[in-house]
């Protein structure tokens, strides 16, 4: 009678040690679920130069270029021949375009995917150039500020500069054409390709 008393105790341990392995896998695996979830509400940050106040926005639409940003996937949505490619840079025409100082469109009303599938409408409504106020970034600019002042006083200076090539342009052409030199004088532009609309 003992052993069997023995017996089944060893039985009841067992199974009370089976029991509480169980629960322990059980938990464990409860826990890196939840893990797992808080890693990918994480996963994403803001670039610095996203617009500031708005950390949970999954896109944003940048007018003067005609192309999206996937903040969790830190990819360029453009359209590249005819199709929508995701990308980690910006294709070369826009190599300098100025990620700080452009407008970025936040698209909080969107859920999706394809925010591209409503690009005619962002087009029509957001156009090159669009800019509402002033446009604060989550960081600066390295090596210079990140207000929508910063960028304004910067193309004033550059507008002054392109004005006073052209006066020293136009001079240098007069005294070509005096001593009969002709033509002679270098084009200046504003272009750069960034879209700004000017």
């Amino acid at each position: 009678m003992q052993r069997d008393n023995v017996v089944t105790n060893k039985k009841t341990n067992k199974m009370k040690t089976l029991k509480l392995f169980i629960i322990g896998i059980l938990l464990t695996l409860a826990s890196g679920m939840n893990a797992q979830v808080s890693v990918n509400v994480n996963v994403g940050a803001p670039p610095l130069w996203g617009p500031a106040g708005y950390a949970d926005v999954r896109f944003y639409y940048l007018p003067d270029i005609e192309a999206y940003y996937d903040v969790p996937s830190a990819m360029f949505i453009f359209n590249e021949g005819g199709a929508w490619v995701h990308r980690a840079s910006l294709p070369a025409v826009y190599a300098h375009y100025d990620l700080y100082g452009g407008y970025k469109v936040v698209l909080n009303d969107y859920r999706g995917e394809t925010p591209y599938v409503y690009f005619k409408d962002h087009r029509g409504k957001y156009p090159k150039g669009y800019h509402k106020g002033e446009q604060k970034t989550y960081g600066e600019r390295p090596g210079k500020g990140n207000s929508y002042e910063h960028r304004e006083a910067k193309e004033h200076q550059n507008e002054k500069h392109a004005e006073d090539g052209n006066k020293n342009e136009q001079h240098g052409n007069d005294k070509h054409e005096q001593h009969g030199g002709g033509g002679g004088g270098k084009e200046h532009g504003n272009g750069g390709g960034h879209g700004h609309g000017k």
